[in-house]
């Protein structure tokens, strides 16, 4: 109903954090003298709020997970093969996708870079070595699963 969430939208505490949150260094000591004093409290004062506002969002966030989990469900995964790293797809128009799921072997050392349209989209798998330099795309050819839903 109408009250859903609402002590956590009248939390002048949380709103606080949240309003500041957006502005580089705002939710420094002398910004947000209340949350920096929240976090110098006992860990586990601060673990029991955290748990009353997740109690009140849990509702929520079960009905997403299970929402999530049937649009998962909805399709089956079929074997594909990024050659030299990418696959393309185009999507026939009848088709009604809310998701995509890229499923690699466990041991893979690369991930999946997805963009695209609502006509169509590639997927790119990317080795990554370090933080200092940009992942690039493997010049492999990668057996995948995809799971259009």
């Amino acid at each position: 109903g109408t009250g859903f969430l609402q002590a956590l939208k009248d939390s002048e505490f949380l709103n606080a954090i949240k309003h500041r949150s957006a502005i580089p260094g705002g939710t420094c000591e002398f910004d947000l003298p209340e949350y920096s004093h929240w976090l110098r409290q006992p860990f586990s004062r601060r673990q029991n709020d955290l748990k009353l506002w997740i109690d009140d969002i849990r509702p929520l966030c079960d009905a997403v997970s299970e929402a999530l989990w049937l649009i998962r469900e909805s399709a089956q995964p079929v074997d594909k093969m990024a050659i030299n790293g990418m696959y393309q797809h185009n999507m026939q128009k009848d088709v009604n996708c809310r998701l995509l799921r890229v499923n690699l072997a466990d041991q893979s050392a690369l991930f999946p870079e997805i963009s695209g349209s609502q006509h169509r989209f590639t997927v790119r798998f990317l080795e990554w070595s370090t933080t200092d330099s940009r992942a690039v795309q493997t010049g492999h050819d990668v057996p995948f699963q995809l799971s259009i839903c």
